[in-house]
């Protein structure tokens, strides 16, 4: 599906371009289509059954969006929604008292490891699953139903679409078998890095993780946060525009766990991925181009996922690169569950041909 509006608002997007995007994700998707996968060790085993779903979607700020393949297949969010948790943790907190208790930089270590920066007695960042529960245990409410509440509907207003919730029997499978985020956060909360009830925190965090999507509400989101925190096709914001740098920065140096480094290297575009094989990325346009691209397959993870959009993102850093004339603004493409390969070794292969730079 390509939308071309008459007028965007900020620059106008030619239909031609607009078919140009169109070709070159739908070439994207029938690249990657049959290529062999497989899910991690511990994700349900239903997973199985959908291991041939593959979805990709994109959304431009003035509004245009592209859909390829299974892109209105729901998924569960899993490691994405620390992105927005985070968000909603800076809006309640600030950037002060946010930086207090989570910090910025890179782990170099797994997202699930149990490790902090010593030096300021907080986790590395909030893309890790320390930070995250740290986040968690910041947004505001007076119980965890009302923390859970404000998060649901802070995504819905991202994806500008108000049936988003949690999937309650996701959230039951997540709750029997987080023993190790349970005690995580009971470990964090003995080191003074975390307040509150740690039962709470958990299925906070959690809840978050179980909120189901479809690779389209992704692409939303993404273009949400390349947008300046306001949504593109509802024009309602969804966070203050003060926060939309820490958000952006933190998924370019920290959004793809252990691998962030060499996704920053061969890809240079700010993206998080998670464990349900969904990877959401965004470009803000103040970056100079319009296109960012996010996918879903079925995953195995280096991390949590670096994995799940090697091939699909490389060609738009190169177009990047390329198109600083093309205007402002960002297209976000999205998408669901990936491979298994490491990402390192596949971003040079997985690329499309340059796109000839036109006028």
């Amino acid at each position: 599906m390509v939308t071309v509006p008459e007028t965007d608002g900020h620059s106008r997007l030619p239909a031609e371009r607009a078919a140009a995007i169109r070709t070159r994700i739908r070439e994207l998707h029938r690249r990657h289509a049959d290529e062999p996968i497989d899910v991690v060790s511990y994700y349900p085993p239903e997973a199985e059954a959908r291991g041939d779903l593959f979805g990709l979607s994109g959304v431009h700020v003035s509004g245009v969006r592209v859909s390829v393949g299974d892109s209105d297949v729901r998924f569960p969010l899993q490691s994405i929604s620390k992105v927005f948790t985070y968000a909603l943790a800076l809006e309640d907190k600030g950037r002060e008292a946010t930086l207090a208790r989570i910090g910025v930089e890179p782990s170099g270590d797994p997202y699930n490891s149990i490790t902090f920066d010593e030096a300021h007695h907080r986790p590395h960042n909030p893309m890790i699953n320390s930070g995250a529960l740290a986040a968690a245990a910041l947004v505001h409410g007076g119980s965890c139903a009302e923390r859970v509440a404000r998060l649901v509907a802070r995504l819905r207003v991202f994806a500008g679409n108000p049936a988003l919730d949690v999937d309650p029997a996701i959230l039951d499978e997540q709750l029997r078998a987080t023993d190790w985020n349970r005690g995580l956060a009971y470990l964090m909360r003995a080191l003074g890095m975390l307040d509150g009830d740690v039962e709470d925190v958990v299925r906070t965090y959690l809840s978050a993780c179980s909120v189901t999507v479809t690779t389209d509400d992704l692409a939303v989101m993404g273009a949400t946060l390349a947008h300046g925190g306001v949504n593109p096709l509802t024009g309602e914001r969804a966070m203050p525009a003060d926060y939309v740098r820490d958000v952006i920065s933190v998924m370019l140096t920290c959004g793809m766990y252990d691998a962030a480094g060499q996704w920053f290297h061969d890809v240079g575009i700010p993206a998080k991925s998670g464990v349900s094989g969904g990877i959401v990325a965004a470009l803000p346009e103040r970056l100079g181009d319009r296109g960012v691209l996010a996918r879903a397959r079925r995953a195995r993870q280096l991390g949590a996922g670096c994995e799940h959009l090697p091939g699909s993102l490389r060609p738009l850093r190169a177009a990047r690169l390329r198109r600083r004339e093309a205007g402002r603004g960002v297209r976000l493409i999205s998408g669901r569950p990936a491979r298994s390969q490491r990402c390192s070794a596949r971003l040079r292969s997985w690329c499309l041909p340059a796109t000839p730079r036109r006028g």
